[in-house]
C-alpha cells in the first residue's frame, strides 16, 4: 500500500506494485511465485492444519469469518493474491488498468480453468458479483459491492457497472473514485463463480468447485463439525503450485487440543498457540514457531439495541469500561507480550496507520477516571443489580482473557462481570447476527485486504455484514465516502483517521489489543510460512507420507 495511485495516470497492477509495510516472516521475503519455485519437488503427504466449522455454507460472497476463509482461500484464486509480506500481485488478472480511480478495465490471463474443468472468463466474474450483490440473495459480503454503479441496499438491482467486454476483458465503474479497490480483489467477495454454481446454489455450497490450489477430495469431503479434505487441483495454473499431496483442516473444540495434537505429531500446522502454553511453546516446538505481527486486533462490540449501552448514561458506562480495562497487564500476564495494547481501531502493520488518533486516551487504564464515569452514569440512569457480562465462543482459547478483563472492571467498578459462553463459533455467530446478545461481545478482526479502510467499513458502517454492533453514524461514513475517492491511499487515510476519532467518541466498539500470529508446527512438515493476516501459507508447506 505504500505507493500512490493518482487519477489522470494509468495504473496497472504488477508484481509487488503496491505494498504492505512489512511484517516480518519465519522465512524470506520473496514472493509467492519465488517460495513455491524453491521447493525442489512435490511432496505428497497430506498437510493438516487446525481450524473450526464454517457459520455458512462455502459461497464467496456468504463466507465473511475466519472458518470458512481459511478454506476458500484454498478453494478459489481471485484477480490478485496477497504475498507473505502483504504485497499484492495479479493471479488471474493479467492488468488491472485505470484513469480515474473509477472505471476500471480488467484482463484476464488465458487459461484458467476451474477445477471441473469449465473456463474462468469474464462472465465468470461478472455473474458471481452479481449474485453476491444482488439484495434478496442475503449474502453476508453483499456490502462489497456497494461501490460499483447499480448496488442497492432497498431492492433487487444488476450491478450495471460492470460490463463483460470479450471472454477475457470486463470493465467495472464505481459510484465514485475508489484509491484502493484493487487492492480489495483479493478478497472471498471478489472470487468467480464457475457456470455449474448457478443450477443448484445450495449444493455447491456443500461441495465447490473452485479454481484455486486445492479442491474438495470428493463427495464427503466436508464432514460437518470434523474436518474438510482437500486435494491439488490439476486445472490451477497461478503461483500457489501446491507443494504437498493436499490438505486437511481439522476442526477442534479446544485450541488446548490442537495444540496437543501437534505436539505428539497427530497435527502439522497450528495457527494458534492456546494461552495455557503462551509461554512454553517456543521452547517445546525448537525453532518451529512463529511469534510475529500481524493484521488482527481485539476489540469489545457493545450492541446499539441495548438500552444500557444507550443515551448519554449508555456512553458514559463505554468510557468508564474502556478506562477499567488494564490492558497492558492482560496483554503481558495472559498473552505473554504476544499481545500488544490498542492504540486506535485498526492494525499497526498496515501502512498509515497512526497511534496520535484524538481521542484515543480513552484507551488508558485510569481506574479513577473510570469512577467518576461510571458515577456520571448512575446519576443519569442507575446500573441496578445487573452483571456486565463478555460473550464468546468456547472452542477456542478465549476465557483466560475474558476473566481477566472482566477481573479489571470489577475490581474497578464494584460491579458483578463474567463471561457468557457459546460452545461453538458458530453458535455464537448466529447469536451476534440475529440480535441475541445480551452484554458486549468479544469481536475480532482480521484483514481482508491490506488498507486502513478494511478494519473500519465492514465494522462501523450502517447495513455492512460485519457491523455486529448495529452501529450508524452519517458522521463516521462521510468521512469514510471522503477517503475512499481521495486520489492517493496516503490522502485518503487521512480521512479515516479522522473517521476513527468519531468512533472513540461513540464507542460502538472497546478496542483492547492487537494480536500477533503465534502458531507452530511438528517435525512431520517443512517450509512453512505464515502471512501478513497469520494466515499459514498451506500450499507451500511439504510433507512426506
Amino acid at each position: 500500500m505504500k505507493t500512490k495511485r493518482m487519477a489522470g495516470m494509468a495504473a496497472t497492477i504488477l508484481a509487488g506494485s503496491l505494498v504492505l509495510a512489512a511484517c516480518g516472516s519465519s522465512g524470506d521475503d520473496t514472493g509467492a511465485d519465488e517460495t513455491a519455485g524453491a521447493t525442489e519437488g512435490t511432496s505428497t503427504g497430506i498437510v493438516t492444519v487446525n481450524g473450526t466449522e464454517p457459520q455458512n455454507p462455502l459461497l464467496p460472497a456468504h463466507t465473511n469469518e475466519t472458518g470458512g476463509g481459511r478454506i476458500m482461500t484454498q478453494l478459489f484464486a481471485g484477480l490478485v493474491r496477497y504475498n507473505a509480506d502483504g504485497s499484492v500481485e495479479n493471479e488471474v488478472a493479467e492488468s488491472i488498468e485505470t484513469e480515474d480511480n473509477q472505471t476500471f478495465t480488467i484482463k484476464l490471463q488465458d487459461g484458467w480453468k476451474f477445477s471441473d474443468g469449465s473456463p474462468v472468463t469474464a462472465s465468470s466474474f461478472v455473474d458471481a458479483w452479481n449474485y453476491g450483490a444482488l439484495l434478496s440473495n442475503a449474502q453476508n459480503n453483499s456490502y462489497f459491492f456497494e461501490v460499483i454503479e447499480g448496488f442497492s441496499y432497498e431492492k433487487d438491482s444488476e450491478l450495471t457497472g460492470l460490463e463483460v467486454v470479450d471472454d477475457l476483458t470486463f470493465t467495472v465503474k464505481l459510484v465514485q473514485p475508489e484509491a484502493d479497490f484493487p487492492l480489495r480483489l483479493g478478497y472471498t467477495a471478489y472470487y468467480p463463480l464457475p457456470e455449474v454454481f448457478f443450477e443448484d446454489p445450495e449444493a455447491f455450497g456443500e461441495n465447490p468447485v473452485g479454481n484455486g490450489p486445492y479442491m474438495f477430495d470428493g463427495e464427503g469431503a466436508w464432514e460437518h463439525n470434523v474436518r474438510v479434505d482437500m486435494v491439488p487441483n490439476p486445472e490451477y495454473k497461478g503461483g500457489r503450485t501446491p507443494q504437498n499431496g493436499g490438505v486437511s483442516v481439522v476442526f477442534y473444540e479446544q485450541e488446548d487440543a490442537a495444540y496437543a495434537d501437534l505436539l505428539s505429531g497427530n497435527l502439522d500446522v497450528i495457527e494458534n498457540i492456546p494461552n495455557s502454553s503462551i509461554t512454553s511453546f517456543e521452547d517445546e516446538l525448537e525453532g518451529r514457531s512463529v511469534n510475529q505481527p500481524a493484521a488482527i486486533n481485539q476489540t469489545l462490540s457493545v450492541p446499539s439495541y441495548l438500552p444500557e449501552w444507550s443515551g448519554e448514561a449508555g456512553q458514559l458506562r463505554r468510557q468508564a469500561i474502556s478506562h477499567a480495562i488494564n490492558r497492558e497487564e492482560v496483554t503481558e500476564v495472559i498473552f505473554n507480550g504476544t499481545r500488544t495494547p490498542a492504540k486506535d481501531f485498526t492494525s499497526p502493520v498496515i501502512a498509515g496507520w497512526s497511534e496520535e488518533v484524538p481521542g484515543n486516551e480513552v484507551l488508558e487504564f485510569d481506574p479513577e477516571r473510570a469512577k467518576e464515569l461510571w458515577a456520571e452514569a448512575e446519576a443519569i440512569e442507575p446500573w441496578g443489580d445487573r452483571t456486565f457480562t463478555i460473550a464468546t465462543n468456547t472452542d477456542s482459547d478465549h476465557q483466560p482473557w475474558v476473566d481477566a478483563v472482566n477481573n479489571s472492571i470489577r475490581n474497578t467498578l464494584g460491579i458483578e462481570a463474567e463471561m457468557e459462553p457459546y460452545a461453538q463459533f458458530s453458535e455464537f455467530l448466529d447469536a451476534r447476527d440475529n440480535k441475541q446478545m445480551t452484554g458486549m461481545f468479544r469481536a475480532g478482526w482480521q484483514g481482508d485486504y491490506p488498507s486502513l479502510a478494511n478494519f473500519l467499513a465492514p465494522i462501523y458502517t450502517e447495513g455492512a455484514g460485519s457491523n455486529d454492533a448495529f452501529y450508524a453514524s452519517d458522521e463516521f461514513e462521510s468521512l469514510m465516502a471522503q477517503g475512499n475517492s481521495a486520489g492517493s491511499i496516503e490522502e485518503a487515510n487521512e480521512y479515516f483517521l479522522k473517521a476513527q476519532e468519531v468512533l472513540f467518541r461513540d464507542l460502538p466498539g472497546i478496542p483492547l489489543w492487537y494480536q500477533n500470529v503465534t502458531g507452530g508446527w511438528a517435525d512431520t512438515v517443512d517450509n512453512v510460512e505464515f502471512g501478513w493476516d497469520s494466515e499459514p501459507l498451506l500450499y507451500q508447506v511439504t510433507k512426506s507420507e
